[in-house]
């Protein structure tokens, strides 16, 4: 049976590293810790794109975690305009490596566009679940409705 978890995110700095811990604890949850590291990476980059380049001002970003059997899909879906390039940023530059990273870590990526917006998404191929634990938080982030969070799905 699929697993889903869709949230919502505000646009601003605090919710990347809140999108991330969202990814995290539903993957957890559901006994999926494989490539837990390299996700919440890829999950990171692509929020953090999302707020820097797709969101525009007074919008949300939303932030979708699939699993089913041996993959997890992560989708992060906002209103700009665009499309994410992959590009090779010159050695010195302190940016735009981020779509290069969850090219690197994951099986698949790409983007779908939408008639307002676009979703980027990436899978992992991963090892059948585990059982489910509760949700660790590194930074001490709990997701909760007054947090950057606006609202929340759970399985379907």
């Amino acid at each position: 049976m699929p697993l889903t978890r869709q949230r919502l995110f505000t646009r601003h700095r605090k919710s990347v590293p809140a999108s991330r811990e969202f990814v995290t604890c539903a993957l957890t949850e559901w006994g999926y810790t494989e490539h837990l590291d390299e996700i919440r990476l890829c999950a990171s980059e692509i929020a953090t794109n999302a707020l820097a380049h797709g969101v525009p001002p007074g919008r949300l970003f939303a932030v979708r975690v699939d699993a089913e059997d041996e993959q997890v899909r992560v989708e992060v879906r906002d209103s700009g305009t665009g499309t994410p390039l992959l590009r090779v940023p010159h050695l010195e530059s302190e940016s735009g490596r981020g779509l290069l990273l969850v090219q690197e870590l994951t099986d698949a990526w790409g983007v779908v566009q939408h008639t307002i917006g676009k979703a980027v998404w990436f899978t992992v191929k991963v090892s059948p679940p585990s059982e489910g634990q509760g949700c660790p938080s590194a930074d001490g982030y709990r997701p909760t409705p007054s947090g950057p969070a606006t609202s929340s799905f759970s399985n379907r």
